[in-house]
């Protein structure tokens, strides 16, 4: 049984059936043999003949869409690299426009941060100044402590 999905076996199956029918055609058939010999090869000249010519119009025709598709892929990578090129410069025009901003910004970050620290630092010497002064035990003098202890 043949396989229908497969175009192969039904294609297989038709030449072969022509094949056989063109040889029971020349057993056949009322010319001689002679006849028969000269008609096949005629024949086989003409195929032959129409082959190649379809085969060189074919060939040219492959050989001529092959070259309109190279340059029309030669045109497309043309494009895209004037594409790519142009992009990337106005890339880095765009860098080199925004790294002075950028190093501006940079810099104020760094002296406000560097102003907040030394705020910070001179706030934290007032508390840790005022915290000693509150925590320091009381220092008497000692000519104080000399004139308690002789009037006792």
């Amino acid at each position: 049984m043949y396989d229908y999905r497969r175009g192969e076996s039904i294609l297989g199956a038709f030449i072969l059936g022509g094949l056989v029918g063109a040889a029971l055609g020349l057993l056949f058939s009322p010319r001689s043999g002679r006849e028969n010999r000269e008609y096949v090869a005629a024949k086989a000249q003409e195929y032959w003949g129409e082959g190649k010519e379809f085969y060189e119009t074919s060939r040219a025709k492959v050989v001529d869409e092959t070259e309109e598709i190279r340059a029309k892929i030669d045109s497309a990578r043309g494009r895209l690299k004037e594409q790519v090129d142009s992009v990337s410069q106005q890339a880095r025009d765009k860098v080199h426009e925004m790294a002075p901003q950028a190093k501006d910004a940079v810099s104020k970050a760094g002296s406000s941060v560097k102003s907040g620290v030394d705020t910070a630092e001179a706030k934290a010497a007032q508390v840790l100044d005022k915290l000693a002064e509150k925590t320091a035990p009381a220092v008497v003098p000692v000519e104080a402590l000399a004139e308690e202890a002789s009037a006792e």
